[in-house]
């Protein structure tokens, strides 16, 4: 990889950005469309709102459909997943004892709106224990699947886990959905742009996914999938001018879930620019290589922190992130020694009982940030105080 990439970034040249998992980076050329469209919108506020934006925005949403293999209406765009999430868990007719199942791995943001959504109707939310490390697929389907019972309204599971980076058989599941009359939605957010996807293919009954992460586009660009036959089912998850419109459109579930008030979609009508330069730096080549790092440096990585690997390094459980274990008792102490003393951004996240340090590598970063990451993590451990 050529750390050339980084000067189309905005990245503060004296921070080592290995969280690129978080939130993403959006490059200049993809910025500089982004302020246009803001320019553009306040240059006639009225008609681009109403108007002109909407023609951008279908645009938007038909490049998304094509690069995630699924029609253009079957996507509404969002903020981010979280809200997807709220939208898909609130819309489900839940009665006490309904279960919606689970690992016990997922995003805690999604933990807590299943959560709040389960106490709510008196439904449970089944956080299924999943042996760590992973062997093979069949290993985690046996896991997760033990959890099925004839209360199962919906599988809920991350393409690619955020604490742990661990990219999830979903294929499996969403078959197994199918098969049993089970919901299958699909917590994506870390998929595109990183990872090929066919949402077609796959068969879904719901998925979710960042434009803002991988993808690279500006904040608050998401996108939920959902199959047909499931869309008149949901509810707006803010009712504004798109229910019971007096203009419908050909599709409820566009007037639903796009047409929610006031606010700046600008974020949202970027995606052709994002596709496109990815298409222009071979970005396919770029997640490869970024994974072929990801995985030289791993084992290291564990011998450093005195943790065994989660997964086969390099298997099919891969990504373009890697965690590994830490043991600490101040998580939040450490991230911001990390941070404040030596300008590396990584993330040191708690997962239940553990925390996990994970860092992700995209086309800017180079060995030689990692080898100062090791070299930053061995002197840490050496002091015994935030690692021990």
């Amino acid at each position: 990889m050529s750390n050339s990439l980084h000067d189309l970034f905005y990245l503060d040249g004296e921070l080592t950005f290995l969280n690129f998992g978080s939130f993403g980076a959006t490059p200049q050329p993809v910025m500089a469309t982004y302020h246009d469209f803001q320019i553009e919108m306040e240059r006639s506020p009225v008609q681009f709102i109403t108007n002109t934006g909407l023609t951008y925005l279908a645009k938007s949403r038909e490049a998304l459909g094509s690069y995630i293999g699924c029609h253009k209406d079957d996507v509404v765009m969002v903020t981010n997943p979280s809200y997807a999430v709220n939208m898909i868990a609130r819309s489900l007719t839940l009665k006490p004892g309904d279960e919606i199942l689970t690992t016990d791995i997922e995003y805690g943001a999604c933990d807590k709106t299943w959560d709040f959504v389960c106490n709510k109707t008196g439904a449970k939310y089944i956080r299924q224990h999943i042996t760590l490390p992973i062997i093979d697929k069949a290993m985690f389907l046996s896991n997760l699947l033990a959890g099925v019972t004839s209360r199962t309204r919906m599988i809920f599971i991350s393409h690619i886990t955020s604490s742990t980076a661990l990219r999830l058989p979903v294929e499996e599941i969403c078959a197994f959905g199918r098969e049993n009359g089970i919901l299958v939605f699909v917590d994506g957010a870390h998929v595109p742009g990183q990872i090929p996807l066919d949402l077609t293919a796959l068969n879904a009954d719901f998925y979710t996914g960042a434009c803002h992460k991988w993808m690279m586009a500006p904040k608050g660009c998401s996108f939920l999938y959902t199959r047909k036959e499931n869309q008149d089912d949901l509810d707006p998850l803010v009712v504004s001018w798109g229910y019971k419109a007096l203009f419908p459109s050909y599709s409820r579930y566009l007037d639903y879930h796009q047409m929610n008030g006031t606010r700046d979609y600008t974020a949202l009508l970027c995606v052709p620019q994002t596709i496109s330069f990815m298409e222009e730096h071979n970005w396919t080549q770029v997640a490869a290589d970024c994974r072929k790092l990801v995985n030289e440096n791993a084992k290291q990585f564990c011998e450093i922190l005195d943790a065994e690997p989660i997964l086969t390094i390099g298997g099919d459980f891969s990504t373009q992130m890697f965690a590994a274990r830490v043991n600490t008792d101040q998580p939040e102490q450490l991230y911001r020694r990390l941070v404040d003393q030596y300008k590396i951004e990584i993330p040191v996240m708690r997962q239940g009982k553990d925390a996990y340090l994970r860092y992700s590598i995209n086309g800017f970063n180079t060995q030689s940030e990692l080898d100062q990451l090791m070299e930053v993590v061995s002197d840490i451990k050496r002091e015994g105080v935030l690692i021990q």
